[in-house]
């Protein structure tokens, strides 16, 4: 038996808590009202599905010069997000994004 990883329930007016959905090991739906995203303490609103990593940085109005981006799943782990990756917000999992002050030698 296939199980279906759409959700019957209709989104399309909601926005969906993307921290909730993954400590709920919820899928997000592809069409919502928006997605709120975490960047370290703050919450975002964003009503695309899809961001590059220097997208959610400006968000923080931070810069790849000075700050390095993590995406954090549930479970705990993080991984890093290059400024020109596209990362779905549509993809079950994401908790929220870390931003960590790069070392003057960092590359």
């Amino acid at each position: 038996m296939t199980r279906s990883l759409s959700n019957e329930h209709d989104f399309s007016d909601e926005i969906i808590d993307l921290e909730e959905f993954a400590k709920a090991n919820r899928v997000p739906p592809n069409r919502c009202k928006g997605y709120r995203i975490r960047v370290d303490k703050q919450s975002y609103v964003v009503t695309q599905p899809a961001m590059k990593g220097l997208q959610i940085l400006e968000l923080a109005s931070k810069t790849p010069e000075q700050y390095s981006l993590y995406e954090r799943g549930s479970g705990g782990q993080s991984r890093p997000v290059p400024p020109e990756e596209v990362v779905s917000f549509t993809k079950p999992g994401i908790e929220k994004f870390l931003t960590i002050p790069r070392d003057p030698t960092d590359g």
